[in-house]
């Protein structure tokens, strides 16, 4: 199973530019998660709707031309598997109406796999804004475990909008304290690790250090490679094991976030 998660930030986009289909046509992946696609499906293309290739469901927020996420997975994948449905809610978690989850349930090889691609609030806009980042995390580490309780495998892909420690952004000490490298975001980061979950590409890189998936475009950050870790793929510990590879690709351009490809052995 190949899956791809990508903050694509605007999904027509991306599309206009070709670099979605760029990508498909590349790594071909059985899954992809998406980010911030910014519309609603009636806004989309054909391309983006009623494609031949992926079944494609979106959870659009409410607010025009903002955040909202996605997953699109292949007809061939879906063929391999049995009672698949599309949820878009974490329980009880804030910012429901900004289209922050989208998840895909199935069962493949008498094995219930629970998909959500998830684009965490950014927290930076007020104190309410703050405080609902903080209550997002908690909510979304709750159902993680409530899911994996069930026996489920659980993968849980997306921008997380925190970098964890000091070797996942470029410039640790300036940013020491600020939204995104906040010690609250990243205690949230230790307590999922705790709850043994994997960090997948760091548990398979511990000490590789300048790669990143996010780069700021006013400053032109990509060019010099100043960047943040903040776009994760989460499995159960001892998931780990069937992961084959996995690999920021920082060549894939069209958005400010590079995608994140895994492959997985099942």
């Amino acid at each position: 199973m190949k899956i791809i998660t990508w903050n694509v930030n605007g999904i027509r986009a991306v599309e206009r530019k070709k670099e979605l289909q760029n990508l498909l046509e590349t790594y071909v992946p059985d899954v992809l998660f998406l980010q911030e696609i910014k519309g609603k499906r009636e806004q989309f293309s054909n391309f983006l709707t009623k494609n031949e290739i992926y079944e494609q469901y979106y959870h659009s927020a409410e607010k025009p031309g903002y955040a909202g996420t996605g997953i699109w997975i292949s007809r061939e994948f879906l063929q391999n598997v049995s009672d698949a449905t599309f949820d878009v809610q974490v329980p009880k978690a804030p910012n429901a109406d900004e289209g922050r989850v989208s998840h895909v349930s199935f069962v493949f090889n008498e094995q219930i796999y629970d998909l959500l691609s998830i684009y965490f609030p950014n927290g930076g806009k007020s104190e309410k804004a703050w405080e609902e980042k903080l209550d997002f995390f908690d909510r979304v580490l709750e159902y993680m475990n409530e899911l994996r309780n069930r026996e489920h495998e659980v993968i849980v892909g997306g921008d997380m909008n925190v970098a964890h420690t000091e070797i996942d952004l470029a410039r640790a000490k300036e940013n020491d304290g600020n939204i995104g490298f906040h010690p609250r975001e990243r205690a949230w980061m230790d307590r999922v690790l705790e709850n043994d979950w994997a960090d997948v590409w760091r548990t398979k890189n511990p000490k590789v250090t300048d790669v990143y998936s996010w780069w700021d475009m006013i400053t032109r950050a990509r060019e010099r490679n100043v960047g943040w870790r903040i776009d994760y793929f989460f499995v159960d510990k001892n998931f780990v094991k069937k992961v084959s590879e996995i690999e920021y690709l920082n060549e894939q351009m069209g958005s400010d976030h590079c995608p994140l490809f895994m492959q997985i052995d099942v």
